[in-house]
């Protein structure tokens, strides 16, 4: 291991390099130039444009088309990675293997088998290798997350999540790549851990191939189930998850700026005691409407956060490191391979012989 992100390093203070800033490193560049732990050194593009732009935002920033020069500078502690999807793996093995912690943007890899060997040389040299799935940095996501974890929800049965919009449409990905993770990093923290098998039925209406509509059906432990539904083909932008349990029931409605999180206190109950079926009734219950109070701080400002608190504090857990960045690419790979099966349900975990 390198002088790399040696933890300790004055007060804690980490300088950062960002590598690709096309849509979302910008975002990345601006927050962890705001916060008071981390300061960008470096920004690496293929694009002049893109870096002339940069360096007139924050002129006192160094650019370079190589990204090599970040992982050389032993000034640089961490770099964060927001480039196309397949370009993941060389760039954030190339930092891992210069002694550099890494930051990766959604998904963590295009592949499982690349996602695992990530982790193991972030875990072999004693780095952070982080995934940047920003919605479990959400307040919205944490208040779900607390009510779940405090009972308030009662047992967890099943969790709806809608995610489409016009657009954008992806190059390099299908739209099971491009969305999906959010859902299923939400899903894989409200429950904590992954689910034991995958169906997905998708069509690809636009460009032959790749897939522009899909619909997961993601099973968890203890008979909870996930249902998500991901497309860039539908008039209106819906970001909208429900959450049910056998005491009340949530929605969480990104899209909402006042109210993101309404929790309903119905629910059915059975009753205890018949003899008959003539007997058999249910009893609906409907209570009160509450909307929690949400704070409105930005979350990839949480997440740039926590990732320079797991860099000085290595007792810390990462909400999304690697091994999370990794149980979500495994739902995501074997949800394509299900998508090509007609909806085949598939076990998230392969055979030790490769076989179903």
């Amino acid at each position: 291991m390198s002088d790399h992100g040696t933890p300790g390093s004055i007060d804690g203070h980490k300088t950062v390099g960002v590598i690709g800033c096309g849509y979302w490193g910008p975002n990345l560049l601006r927050n962890f130039n705001q916060l008071p732990i981390s300061t960008v050194k470096y920004c690496s593009d293929l694009s002049d444009e893109r870096l002339e732009h940069m360096k007139a935002l924050y002129p006192g920033i160094l650019v370079t088309k190589r990204f090599e020069d970040l992982i050389e500078d032993p000034e640089v502690d961490a770099i964060a990675v927001a480039t196309p999807v397949s370009t993941h793996y060389p760039i954030a093995k190339a930092c891992l293997e210069g002694g550099t912690h890494v930051l990766v943007e959604k998904p963590l890899t295009g592949k499982i088998s690349e996602a695992e060997d990530l982790v193991a040389i972030a875990e072999r040299n004693g780095l952070v290798l982080f995934t940047g799935h920003t919605f479990v940095y959400t307040a919205a996501v944490q208040k779900m997350k607390d009510l779940l974890d405090a009972g308030e929800l009662g047992e967890a049965f099943y969790m709806s999540s809608t995610r489409v919009n016009l657009g954008l449409f992806q190059e390099d990905i299908n739209v099971i790549w491009d969305l999906a993770p959010h859902d299923i990093s939400i899903c894989n923290y409200l429950f904590g851990g992954q689910p034991v098998t995958v169906s997905t039925y998708a069509k690809s209406y636009i460009r032959p191939g790749i897939e522009d509509v899909a619909f997961l059906v993601l099973q968890y432990p203890q008979n909870v189930v996930a249902h998500v539904h991901v497309s860039w083909l539908d008039p209106c932008k819906i970001r909208r998850t429900t959450l049910v349990g056998s005491k009340k029931m949530l929605v969480y409605d990104d899209t909402n700026p006042l109210e993101k999180i309404r929790v309903y206190d119905k629910g059915v109950d059975v009753q205890p005691h018949y003899d008959t079926f003539g007997e058999f009734h249910l009893s609906y219950r409907f209570g009160d409407i509450v909307v929690p109070k949400i704070h409105s701080g930005e979350p990839l400002k949480e997440e740039c956060g926590h990732f320079i608190e797991c860099i000085n504090d290595n007792a810390c857990e990462p909400r999304s490191g690697g091994r999370d960045g990794l149980a979500v690419v495994k739902v995501v790979e074997r949800a394509c391979e299900s998508a090509k099966l007609g909806g085949a349900p598939l076990p998230l975990e392969r055979s030790s012989e490769g076989s179903e």
